[in-house]
């Protein structure tokens, strides 16, 4: 755990360095408001809240997310640092979890760069923040697990576009589910139909997008954070060896 510090400034570093960083977080925020502005003109609703910006989200990290995972392992490869890296004292886990802390911060950072819409809100009508607060945390912890997938894709290859399709297949798919629970509607037993929704991220996310948070939905995406970190660690392992 010593070099975990390292491991997390280093890939940071990297974020910060890289040109493709700040283009995909200018399109984020680009998208973000577009959506929320523009598309459903979030100002004319009067909530006192911005479920309907929020609501975007899931589909916003499909511009963000794959392309902050091609830069995860690919730049390594590339300089054939990967060797190096093996011969060093740094375990798996430092490697997967510096890695993805990272990234995870930087998807943070975007999201902390939404603050515009938030404060115009604020000075239009009267929302109530604590449920703006609690929508942030859901869309920063949605986004962390579909990083976490991510991290696992890019131990499986190095190869950028390879991440970048496999991540975006992994983000399209589960918001597929969304869709196979309605097309099931009325039409599967109720225990399937439950464990679908049970197993749809987009589903938790959307009771924390509506200010309600509860420890389970939390629990949800940490613990399937740590699956996808785990999992990572043991590719990593296996390839080390």
């Amino acid at each position: 755990m010593k070099l975990l510090p390292v491991i997390f400034k280093r890939q940071l570093i990297n974020y910060l360095s890289a040109p493709a960083t700040y283009l995909c977080i200018a399109v984020f925020l680009l998208a973000a408001a577009t959506a929320g502005f523009q598309i459903e003109k979030l100002l004319e609703h009067g909530s006192a809240d911005l479920h309907i910006f929020f609501q975007f989200h899931p589909w916003l990290y499909l511009l963000l997310v794959p392309v902050l995972c091609t830069q995860l392992w690919s730049d390594e490869c590339q300089k054939g640092a990967i060797d190096f890296l093996n011969t060093l004292p740094i375990s798996a886990f430092e490697l997967a979890v510096g890695k993805f802390l990272a990234a995870w911060t930087i998807s943070g950072l975007a999201l902390l760069l939404t603050f515009p819409i938030v404060i115009t809100v604020n000075y239009l009508g009267d929302p109530d923040n604590g449920t703006i607060a609690l929508q942030l945390l859901g869309s920063w912890l949605l986004a962390g697990a579909y990083l976490s997938g991510g991290c696992f894709i890019c131990a499986l290859t190095h190869h950028r576009l390879a991440i970048f399709t496999l991540t975006l297949g992994l983000m399209l798919a589960v918001s597929g589910v969304s869709s196979a629970i309605d097309a099931l509607d009325h039409q599967a037993p109720i225990w399937i139909i439950d464990s679908l929704i049970s197993l749809s991220p987009l589903t938790r996310f959307d009771a924390i997008s509506n200010g309600v948070l509860v420890l389970q939905d939390c629990l949800y995406f940490i613990s399937m954070i740590i699956a996808f970190l785990t999992a990572t660690t043991l590719l990593l392992k296996l390839g080390k060896g």
